[in-house]
């Protein structure tokens, strides 16, 4: 059933506009605990498959923003301010590099 989720999110996620370029790879992520704790992150699980990944605070976070280029993750439409975390999971809207929202669900 998971599998079956995952394909018609991946799916859906290939039709939808591209947004901004994430500041980071998944490759230049930390992949393990201490690596993460020592990048100021926290090692938790997250997304739809409960894998233990890193979430690290984003540089400007909760900092003022009207458009994607003003933040190194999303510049979050709701509340006109950057990203808290990285990744950021669930259905949120943001603001593209013209400052138009644009929705987007991550998981």
């Amino acid at each position: 059933m998971r599998f079956l989720i995952l394909a018609g999110v991946l799916m859906l996620a290939a039709c939808t506009p591209e947004g901004p370029e994430p500041a980071e790879t998944p490759q230049s992520r930390p992949t393990d605990r201490a690596a993460c704790t020592a990048a100021g992150g926290s090692w938790e699980r997250g997304g739809m498959l409960g894998n233990y990944i890193c979430f690290r605070p984003e540089p400007d976070a909760g900092q003022s923003c009207k458009a994607a280029k003003d933040c190194s993750g999303f510049c979050m439409a709701d509340s006109g301010t950057c990203s808290v975390i990285s990744p950021q999971f669930g259905c949120f809207e943001f603001l593209d590099d013209a400052g138009q929202p644009m929705g987007l669900c991550l998981d």
